[in-house]
């Protein structure tokens, strides 16, 4: 795919522009703005070859397959909106940037999803009251199969980039068009039993099978509708950073030499940008530049293990006393509370 040939070449030769270095910012929303808009010509093209055939050969369940189609078209719209946003830095009215953006887009999303299979369980279930046969089924397989290949390449795509950026938005759209690929293969083999079937025996008619192939199309969509949600919704309501995160910010504190202990260890993320904050102790006779050196150096170290980390540090004078969680050896204290 052409398309997705010139993405790679943009991402490779922006991630190899500076062997060694971290990729700027402006870099990385290139990369993810050219990523979104091969997500919203791909879902245009198969959101009307998809509606056209579908309407041609008569079957809900590739009709179907044109609206989840159109709901990730919607959703790339949106992601590509998402990642324009929250691009912006901070400013007077946003202190710390424009990162939820990502993660409304992603919520919203999954509310476009769950309409959408709504309407395909409403749809599925009239064809199977009033079942109707399908004209020109090859016309349906063809489609479903481009639909499959096509979505393929650009969810990969999507996740590379999802996942080298940490953007929510770019993911989200990912498991769209990583769910059709599913759904595609489903109302693919659903129409070619269809079609084996009545080849097979003439006289028998198994229309049934096209709208049922549809529900299991909409029970798909909605679980993942339901994991976007789960996500989206966590990152919104400030929901702290997985426990492997919490675990090695823990570790990279205590490791740094001039830190006695530290307590208070909050985090949550924003986008693709992590908030971490907690108090350290130290000796009370440290000096003012001491202290700085030491919450650079523990700032530069999470950074480094966790990009898009903002680190705020709180620095208190040890007294000696053990809060609980330390170890016995109050002369050497290692708190994590």
């Amino acid at each position: 795919m052409p398309a997705c040939e010139a993405v790679r070449s943009r991402r490779a030769a922006i991630l190899n522009a500076s062997p060694g270095e971290p990729m700027r910012k402006k870099d990385i929303n290139a990369i993810k703005a050219d990523v979104v808009r091969l997500s919203v010509a791909s879902n245009s093209a198969l959101v009307v070859f998809k509606l056209v055939v579908g309407l041609f050969i008569g079957s809900v369940s590739v009709l179907s397959e044109a609206i989840h189609s159109g709901i990730d078209l919607a959703a790339a719209f949106i992601a590509y909106f998402a990642v324009r946003s929250s691009a912006q830095p901070a400013d007077h009215d946003h202190h710390y940037g424009h990162g939820k953006f990502e993660n409304i887009s992603g919520f919203v999303e999954a509310i476009l999803i769950f309409l959408a299979a709504a309407w395909i369980i409403y749809e599925a279930v009239k064809k199977l009251i009033h079942p109707e046969p399908i004209e020109f089924i090859g016309w349906g397989i063809l489609v479903m199969g481009l639909s499959s290949f096509l979505n393929l390449a650009v969810s990969q795509m999507l996740f590379k980039v999802g996942n080298e950026t940490d953007s929510i938005a770019i993911k989200a759209d990912a498991w769209h068009l990583r769910t059709d690929v599913y759904t595609s293969v489903g109302v693919m083999t659903g129409l070619g039993l269809t079609w084996l079937i009545e080849l097979l025996w003439t006289g028998h008619h198994v229309h049934w099978i096209d709208p049922l192939a549809a529900i299991l199309v909409a029970l798909m969509i909605i679980k993942a509708a339901y994991d976007l949600t789960v996500q989206s919704l966590g990152d919104l309501l400030d929901i702290s950073l997985p426990q492997e995160y919490n675990a090695k910010i823990a570790a990279l504190i205590k490791n740094q030499p001039g830190v006695i202990s530290f307590k208070r260890l909050r985090t949550r993320k924003s986008g693709a940008d992590k908030f971490i904050e907690f108090d350290i102790l130290v000796e009370a006779g440290m000096t003012v530049e001491k202290a700085h050196v030491l919450t650079d150096n523990i700032s530069a170290d999470i950074e480094r293990d966790l990009p898009n980390s903002k680190v705020t540090i709180h620095i208190e004078p040890c007294d000696m006393k053990c809060p609980p969680g330390c170890v016995p050896d109050c002369s050497r204290p290692r708190c994590g509370r």
